[in-house]
């Protein structure tokens, strides 16, 4: 069985065609193909698939975990559609379990994504490493996030285990470390639930942008360009809300996964 690897901001993914839905991979297999000693290394896992005659992205975090929603890797899912010609160049849908995405894909440029309605929630969130404790604003984008501003990225230290979070979530939170650059622009640093610190993280870029927004007290419509470590990501939030996330997707070699499963 042969799969392809692939990233986005150097967020990166294997990718399985499976249009029939005829393969069944189960959470310990993605985990094995994901590990980044023993199996292909990545922080996700994509099954492209087709359910009522739409696409479908059956996303897996690196554990094996299901996840609604990948900013990142929707894009370059379909960078594979189009380039390997299963579907055509411009405007087409692809379903997530966030909801129906649309997206904007020319053939070798950057592709933008509708990641939908983005809103904060006004709970009472805090953060925690070590003896560090700071409030974070919580963003709902068809998956959870919890946004911390910090005057330095590298004060938070290395990122090797989950932050403590105090608030609702009941299946886990994506924690996210921004800070306002000099010319306007923003970096961050995430750690994804399922996953640990990565590269990048579409939906953490949208998360950013809403929070920033919210923070200097700006009014719809925004535009900011965030700076993840893996690459540079420019989010549109319109006046209702719906973030459009812009940004490169690259495949890089197919592999044989039999070996992992």
């Amino acid at each position: 069985m042969i799969g392809t690897y692939g990233h986005g901001t150097h967020n990166d993914f294997v990718l399985l065609f499976d249009p029939e839905d005829q393969v069944a991979i189960s959470a310990e297999q993605v985990a094995r193909i994901c590990n980044r000693t023993t199996g292909v290394g990545s922080d996700g896992f994509i099954r492209i698939i087709k359910r009522d005659g739409k696409w479908f992205m059956d996303y897996r975090n690196q554990d094996g975990s299901i996840a609604e929603m990948c900013g990142n890797g929707i894009r370059v899912m379909a960078r594979y559609l189009v380039q390997r010609g299963h579907q055509g160049e411009g405007i087409f849908a692809i379903n997530t379990r966030a909801g129906m995405k649309y997206l904007a894909v020319p053939a070798d440029a950057d592709i933008s994504v509708n990641m939908g309605h983005i809103e904060a929630v006004y709970d009472d969130v805090t953060v925690k490493i070590g003896d560090q404790t700071w409030s974070a604003i919580h963003v709902d984008i068809g998956n959870p996030h919890a946004v911390v501003f910090v005057d330095d990225l590298a004060s938070i230290g290395e990122l090797k285990s989950a932050p403590e979070v105090d608030g609702d979530y009941p299946d886990g939170v994506n924690v996210e470390f921004a800070t306002f650059l000099p010319d306007g622009q923003l970096a961050m640093r995430v750690y994804e639930r399922g996953v640990g610190e990565t590269k990048s993280c579409g939906t953490g870029t949208c998360a950013v942008a809403l929070a920033a927004t919210l923070k200097q007290g700006k009014k719809l419509p925004s535009r900011w360009i965030i700076n993840p470590p893996g690459g540079q990501l420019i989010v549109d939030i319109d006046p209702h809300s719906n973030a459009t996330l812009i940004g490169p997707a690259v495949l890089m070699k197919d592999i044989e996964l039999d070996a992992y499963l």
